[in-house]
């Protein structure tokens, strides 16, 4: 009996030593989407690996075919098999989601501590944000696109000016808070370098919203690039994108609703992943704001 139940405790022990603390403990919904953002994410990237055919390739003799065993999703307007089109479009989408969210993240951030440490320059630097603030994003990164030209770079540039402000709000106001902490106070006092405070005891405070924030960016990237093509003025449409694929087929609704519903599913559930995760980490990564248990 002892030798039937010794290797149950052993077990025990070390699925004990493996387990999470209970703060860093997923729930249900975030464990699910975590398995489908990365189910998402990674048939994006081997796409150009198990993709049938080449999403460019068109085929006038093939123009708006049903599901079947040879185009599982069917074909567009053009010929090209759409299954092809909506894995290989999303490696593009999930680029410009992720760099927007990085340079968001990285530019707001810098701008936010020099902001929130020093005085001088926080006025001069709030008012350009409000600023931009003014200015809906949408509008405002549409007009970034037709200056620059439709490219996945000129987007990402697009989407991140109107969501920097937001990030350099975000770091100020948790600055503001930090830099009278007496260890900051004791650093000056010691006459450490203002480089050597903003990135070695300012800096820290502020990854944990920043790792939030850039999820929420990211979800909104993705989406804000579809609006951007859906309106013609996103990516050039020679890149097949999420919202390219959904552009081009409006005009075919009617006949093959699944020109836009496909595409349109797989864009809700990643951006739904997403926020669920972001959810997630605000509440392990800020206890205060963990949701009540009901």
């Amino acid at each position: 009996m002892a030798h039937a139940t010794q290797p149950s405790a052993a077990m025990q022990t070390v699925l004990g030593m493996l387990s999470l603390p209970r703060q860093w403990r997923l729930g249900a919904g975030p464990m699910v989407a975590a398995v489908v953002l990365f189910l998402i994410v990674l048939s994006a990237l081997l796409a150009p690996l198990y993709v049938p055919y080449d999403p460019m390739q068109m085929g006038s003799l093939n123009r708006l075919q049903p599901a079947s065993a040879e185009h599982l999703l069917g074909t567009d307007q053009y010929g090209r098999d759409l299954f092809s089109r909506i894995m290989t479009g999303g490696r593009v989408s999930l680029l410009i989601g992720v760099g927007a969210a990085l340079f968001s993240v990285v530019v707001g951030m810098m701008i936010g501590l020099v902001s929130g440490f020093f005085r001088a320059a926080d006025a001069v630097i709030m008012r350009i944000m409000d600023s931009l603030m003014a200015i809906p994003a949408i509008l405002l990164a549409i007009a970034l696109v037709a200056l620059s030209g439709p490219s996945v770079w000129s987007v990402i540039v697009a989407i991140t000016i109107p969501e920097v402000p937001r990030v350099v709000r975000l770091v100020r106001s948790v600055v503001l808070g930090a830099r009278e902490e007496p260890y900051v106070e004791a650093a000056i006092a010691l006459g450490s370098s203002m480089p050597k405070i903003l990135w070695q005891h300012l800096m820290p405070n502020t990854v944990p919203a920043m790792i939030v924030q850039g999820t929420y960016i990211c979800a909104s990237a993705i989406l804000t690039e579809a609006i951007l093509s859906f309106l013609g003025a996103g990516v050039s449409t020679d890149i097949p994108t999420w919202g390219n694929i959904m552009a081009e087929g409006r005009t075919y609704f009617q006949v093959k609703p699944g020109l836009i519903f496909w595409t349109g599913a797989i864009l809700s559930l990643c951006i739904l992943s997403i926020n669920l995760l972001g959810d997630a980490a605000r509440d392990m990564l800020d206890p205060r704001l963990k949701k009540r248990e009901a």
